[in-house]
Parts: structure tokens; C-alpha cells; sequence
């Protein structure tokens, strides 16, 4: 998926827990990258084949992000933005944290209870990082990479997804108008489920800050923005998982 995944486990677990999710991960690669030709998400977005030839993990993810586009009224829109494969169908706002999210399903199938999985800022959290001690998740200074900007205490199940611009330049599109998006530098949204919170990230960085009031309706997702003039915001809730909150 171009970028690196952690995988912190604190149970003991055997070695083919973490074969199976980096190969889960690997499938997910293969069928939804639009950097693949012959995947099939690139060939369905080129007309070649359609959505009842397509498998049915593919159709639900594309349920899973037509109910946000409804949701967000367009503004995430996997069906209207330019991807690498020259098409306007691409669903990775939503896939990465949707992948990682049933990844800590794989391991919670072989006995795990207590890890992260960290794929580019999108965060599974299961349980705690140690008996009585919660996990504790920075969030990157959008301007300086040896900063934090804010630091999360969490235990799981939670999801943690970030949608920023300072590793991959201004790469989130508005699908209203198929420009990039800089208005924000760093959304970052906390909530049960990292599929949503993945795509509700994108969302408010699309919407700008305006976009925590739409959040705000939508609990128990919580959510934190950062201006590139150095401004904070966030939804109420979104204090009670501030380690600084005081």
C-alpha cells in the first residue's frame, strides 16, 4: 500500500499470526491498489469489468464508501476523484484503515488481545499496552517531524486515523471540484471503528475545520484539527483521550 505497517503485539501469539496478516495486507494490495494495472479496482474504474464481475469484499467496500459519500453529501466521494491509473474510481480513503481494521481481526483470531497495527498514521487498538496502562499514541507535529503535537492515552477496541499532507504533499482531493485540498494540515479522528474513522479523517480534511461540527453528529467518532497557522480545534469528547488534556 506504499507505505510502512507496525504491528506491536504485547501477547504471546505464534509467528503465523503476523504471516497471515502481512499476507491479508499483501491481497488487499493486489485488489484495491490503483497504482496496479491489472488490479481489479484499476480495471473496474477503466470500465473492463463491472460491479457484479467484481468480489464481494470489493462490493462492500464500495457499499461502505457510497454511504459516506450520502453521509458527507459528496464531499468523500470515491467515485469522482483522479487516480494514479487515469480512472475517477479510487477507494483508498476508506481501504486503509477498512484493511488494517479486519488485520486486528486476524490477530484477535489467534488469541491476540493486547497490540497496535499502524499503517501511515491509521491505528488498530486493542487492549492495553500493559496491565493497567493504556497505549500511548502521538500525533506529529504537521511542521516539525521530531514534534508532537498532541499525545493520546487509549485502550482498545479504537480506531486512530490521521489524514495529513506533510509526508505526501497536498495528495487529498475534493471530489466537487478534482482540486487538492490544503486548507487544514492535520485531521486526526478517534472512534470504535478505523474504516470510518479512516474516511470520516479525509472527510473533515476536506471539509476544513467546519468540518468538526458535522463530526460532532456523527458520535461516537471524535476528532482533532490542526490549521497550518499552528490553530487547534476539537470535538468535546475528543479531550478524554488527550494524555495533555490538563
Amino acid at each position: 500500500m506504499g507505505m510502512a505497517v507496525s504491528i506491536d503485539v504485547r501477547d504471546d501469539i505464534a509467528p503465523e499470526a503476523i504471516v497471515d496478516v502481512v499476507e491479508w495486507l499483501h491481497h488487499v494490495d493486489r485488489t484495491f491498489s490503483t497504482y496496479m494495472e491489472n488490479s481489479p479496482i484499476s480495471q473496474l474504474g477503466r470500465g473492463e469489468i463491472g460491479f457484479d464481475e467484481v468480489s464481494e469484499e470489493i462490493r462492500d467496500v464500495l457499499r461502505l464508501c457510497e454511504r459516506v459519500r450520502v453521509d458527507s453529501d459528496g464531499v468523500f466521494d470515491v467515485f469522482a476523484v483522479p487516480a494514479p491509473n487515469g480512472t475517477t474510481l479510487d477507494p483508498s480513503g476508506l481501504v486503509k484503515g477498512w484493511s488494517i481494521e479486519l488485520a486486528a481481526g486476524v490477530l484477535e483470531t489467534h488469541g491476540a488481545a493486547n497490540f497496535t497495527i499502524n499503517a501511515g498514521g491509521d491505528i488498530a487498538v486493542r487492549g492495553r499496552a500493559e496491565a493497567g496502562q493504556p497505549w500511548r499514541i502521538g500525533i506529529r507535529h504537521p511542521d516539525e517531524a521530531d514534534l508532537l503535537a498532541t499525545t493520546l492515552e487509549v485502550t482498545g477496541p479504537l480506531g486512530v486515523a490521521t489524514s495529513a499532507t506533510y509526508e505526501r504533499g497536498a495528495h487529498i482531493i475534493d471530489p466537487r471540484n478534482g482540486q487538492p485540498t490544503t486548507a487544514l494540515a492535520s485531521v486526526t479522528i478517534v472512534g470504535p471503528d478505523l474504516t470510518l474513522a479512516d474516511a470520516y479523517a479525509t472527510t473533515v480534511f476536506v471539509m476544513g475545520a467546519d468540518g468538526l461540527g458535522w463530526l460532532a453528529d456523527r458520535p461516537p467518532y471524535e476528532g482533532y484539527v490542526i490549521t497550518h497557522d499552528g490553530l487547534t480545534s476539537w470535538t468535546p469528547g475528543f479531550r478524554r483521550f488527550r494524555a495533555d488534556a490538563g
